[in-house]
């Protein structure tokens, strides 16, 4: 199975009203606006989206709102992050059915699976769609890496074509490549060595600090695939110190107010997580006026 999916792909937040239900009018508009500034797809219920927070229900009504919205002007991909597989494998066909482009599937929720699960996991979901699947491999914060040999194993299901690499390990990257050349599609799943991950072949950058520069994220593409390395770097050093905020527990928190920041949407998000406060929020602050001050010229 061929997919097209390359370039700089935000992992979107999902907007709240002020009694924390759906604002699907300013999920619309954020999505427009992206899409204006030039990303090459959309990830709808990713971690960044809050997916662990919505019902069932409002996942689904994001999607549909995402695929309407887009309307085939980008590819539309949706996380599954579900506590169990058969519950994974329902939004898989739902996704299908509403009419998402593909799936980034993270292994179960609250539990940490090992290995041999989170391989049976992904290949039950990938089971049960016809939907091309990303895996989303990610150690660091869901206890569970699919090496190497897990991927081999992966390999043999079709419409399993591409992984999130998200290990904060780039030799990973060159290793795929190495084992299986160009049977996945590759993307840089750690916004601060998302430039490194493009330097050695990922074709694509998943990324959360995309919601706040978008013009900026797309430039560094850009410029990386067509080998144009040192301007790259110089947009690169400017953005690095607010894509270190994407590898921090509050991630969420910090996207979402850079975002409010910028004019782009608001800080609300759902309980447990809080809105920043203190010493992190005038860091954060401090972060983007600076950004906002010395912005490089595109």
């Amino acid at each position: 199975m061929n997919v097209n999916w390359t370039g700089v792909y935000p992992a979107v937040t999902t907007q709240f009203k002020e009694d924390f239900s759906i604002d699907h009018e300013s999920n619309s508009r954020m999505l427009d606006e992206l899409i204006n500034d030039g990303v090459h797809g959309i990830i709808v219920c990713g971690t960044v989206g809050e997916n662990c927070s919505l019902s069932a229900e409002e996942k689904r009504s994001v999607m549909e709102v995402a695929v309407k919205t887009v309307n085939g002007r980008v590819p539309v991909l949706s996380g599954v992050a579900e506590t169990t597989t058969a519950l994974a494998q329902q939004y898989a066909k739902d996704a299908e059915q509403i009419g998402i482009d593909g799936l980034m599937v993270l292994p179960g929720m609250v539990y940490r699976s090992t290995e041999d699960e989170a391989i049976y996991h992904y290949q039950q979901v990938a089971s049960s769609t016809g939907l091309p699947i990303m895996i989303y491999n990610n150690p660091i914060t869901y206890g569970v890496d699919v090496s190497i040999e897990g991927m081999k194993v992966l390999a043999e299901t079709p419409n399993i074509v591409s992984v999130k690499e998200a290990t904060e390990d780039t030799r990973r990257i060159t290793e795929l490549f190495r084992e299986f050349g160009d049977r996945y599609v590759v993307f840089g799943g750690v916004d601060d060595i998302a430039l490194e991950s493009l330097m050695l072949g990922a074709t694509g950058w998943i990324s959360g600090l995309t919601n706040v520069f978008p013009k900026e994220s797309v430039a560094i593409f850009k410029l990386a695939s067509e080998g144009r390395y040192a301007e790259a770097r110089e947009i690169w050093r400017w953005f690095l110190p607010l894509l270190r905020l994407d590898t921090i527990p509050t991630l969420v928190q910090c996207i979402k107010f850079a975002e409010q920041l910028a004019g782009r949407g608001s800080e609300r998000v759902r309980a447990p997580r809080l809105p920043l406060k203190g010493e992190q929020r005038a860091y954060v602050e401090r972060l983007y006026r600076e950004a906002i001050e010395n912005r490089p010229s595109l």
